[in-house]
């Protein structure tokens, strides 16, 4: 009996040590790049990361420089967030997150990223692939595919039998946007199918089925939001879970990011402290994706940005992204959530013929490169051999469209020489720990 007490309180102290470990911030352990054996990554108030961090005169020449790029091109609202060597030390919202409530953009707020989603939905392949649950050689479609099911075995071309998850990853899989995009041609699904609007992935993925390929798979790669969305399915196949829940259990809740989600399509439904979107004054009102015929603007029911979902609907704010970013970028100064194996497969440098994997551009440098673009927001996400980790997110779409993240992104290497040695020495990540300013020290 006696054993058994001296058992039990050994177990007890072990396992409150383990919680103490999942909790802590502990300099070294970043420092070194270790992981937490599974435990979780130190949470982080994200709704306590405000503009009053750095509203100090500290600040004022790059809150200046950033206000009058956005004030250039017009936005209504932009997010910024920027880490050095795994620390946050820059991150505030400008403009407005609603300017007809106005209330004023703040770095927590929830944004749109559009196609920087597809660097979330690789990765939790990725870590499927790591799980043993999936091979990137794992074939798609046909009897023997991971999507054998009835509705998905009606194809047009025997090709799609060769489809393989790897061939979804890096835009190989034989579909190009030749005669429009899958992905927003609902009335055209919807009049092949003899179904009412609106249309669900499943249908889109059956229409394309219907048709020939436009290449051979895996013969070079032609940029696919068709192939990230089916990517959600076959995510949900493997897993018998629903895409969004499995990457916020797999992805997020071990990085401690609670705020994702799938964005929703109307305005009405916004998630709590989630921005408004805007588009250019000349953005011409469309008919509303479920088939109701209301006129509405492409960013507020347009467009069917929930179903978009694993290819480009995902919802998070700055400060979360960074932190993902900082997870799978291969850096020995924050943790990966991902295996070195994994992150060296999704950074292999783009090529002429294939792109990379999740990311838009792994430049030979070194530089990770993801860009997002959808009528209402613009998002950019890098990751520089130099140590920076930045996020630009905007509510509106301006009338550059997908070209802008390229000009926010020499506007970045423009300004990042002039912030060494210019901003305090804090880590943002951790306001709450402060003992300068309310933040917590990086030395």
């Amino acid at each position: 009996m006696h054993k058994r007490v001296k058992f039990i309180a050994a177990a007890v102290f072990i396992l409150l040590g383990a919680i103490f470990l999942a909790f802590r911030y502990d300099k070294g352990v970043f420092s070194k790049g270790l992981t937490y054996s599974g435990l979780k990554y130190p949470t982080v108030n994200t709704l306590k990361i405000t503009n009053a961090l750095t509203s100090s005169s500290e600040y004022e020449w790059l809150n200046n420089a950033f206000s009058s790029f956005i004030a250039k091109w017009e936005l209504t609202g932009a997010s910024v967030a920027i880490a050095k060597d795994g620390r946050l030390i820059y991150a505030r919202g400008f403009g407005y997150a609603s300017k007809e409530e106005n209330i004023p953009m703040e770095p927590y707020n929830l944004l749109r990223v559009a196609s920087v989603s597809k660097l979330i939905t690789a990765t939790a392949v990725m870590k499927l692939v790591e799980e043993n649950k999936i091979q990137l050689d794992s074939k798609v479609f046909g009897p023997n595919g991971i999507l054998n099911d009835n509705i998905f075995l009606n194809y047009k071309d025997k090709r799609v039998e060769d489809i393989t998850v790897k061939n979804l990853l890096n835009h190989s899989a034989g579909w190009s946007t030749r005669w429009g995009d899958h992905m927003f041609i609902n009335e055209v699904v919807a009049r092949e199918l003899h179904k009412e609007l609106p249309v669900s992935l499943e249908d889109i993925v059956v229409f394309a089925l219907s048709k020939k390929l436009h290449f051979a798979p895996g013969s070079h790669s032609s940029y696919s939001n068709l192939g990230y969305a089916i990517l959600e399915l076959v995510i949900e196949k493997i897993t018998h879970t629903d895409y969004e829940t499995f990457v916020q259990r797999s992805i997020f809740r071990p990085l401690s990011i609670y705020d994702a989600r799938i964005a929703q399509n109307w305005d009405s439904l916004r998630y709590p402290n989630e921005a408004r979107y805007y588009e250019v004054n000349e953005a011409e009102r469309v008919m509303a994706f479920d088939g109701s015929k209301e006129g509405v603007l492409k960013c507020r029911g347009g467009d069917d940005v929930h179903t978009l979902g694993a290819a480009g609907g995902w919802v998070i704010s700055p400060i979360s992204l960074t932190r993902f970013l900082l997870a799978i970028d291969g850096s020995s100064s924050f943790p990966d959530i991902l295996s070195k194996e994994s992150v060296a497969v999704m950074t292999q440098t783009s090529n002429d013929k294939f792109h990379p994997i999740g990311w838009r551009w792994v430049m030979p440098g070194g530089k990770l490169w993801r860009s997002g673009s959808l009528p209402g927001t613009t998002a950019l996400a890098v990751s520089s051999s130099n140590g920076y980790t930045y996020v630009f997110i905007s509510n509106t779409s301006p009338w550059k469209g997908a070209r802008f993240p390229y000009i926010v992104d020499r506007f970045f290497d423009k300004l990042l020489p002039g912030i060494e040695g210019k901003l305090p020495g804090r880590n943002l990540f951790f306001p709450e720990t402060s003992t300068m300013g309310g933040v917590a020290s990086l030395n």
